[in-house]
């Protein structure tokens, strides 16, 4: 495998991560009540704790898109 098609698959996976992130915060933000009523029927959660667990994940989810998509990119860069 090339240097330049490692670099794009790691872009392309970052982009990916990324949409899939947007589509989390936004699924968060204009349908929180519904998503905390499906996540009550299975979960005894206050709404405090579903939105920790939420912005909590959020946060991971974008910091391991950072570390292993973004950082592999710009070391791909760089390389080339």
């Amino acid at each position: 495998m090339s240097i330049e098609l490692a670099r794009n698959a790691v872009l392309w996976c970052a982009i990916i991560n990324y949409a899939l992130l947007v589509v989390w915060f936004l699924l968060y933000t204009l349908a929180h009540e519904w998503l905390y009523r499906l996540w009550g029927t299975w979960f005894r959660l206050r709404t405090e704790q579903f939105d920790m667990i939420s912005l909590a994940g959020i946060m991971l989810y974008k910091i391991g898109i950072i570390l292993f998509n973004l950082v592999p990119y710009v070391a791909l860069s760089i390389v080339r």
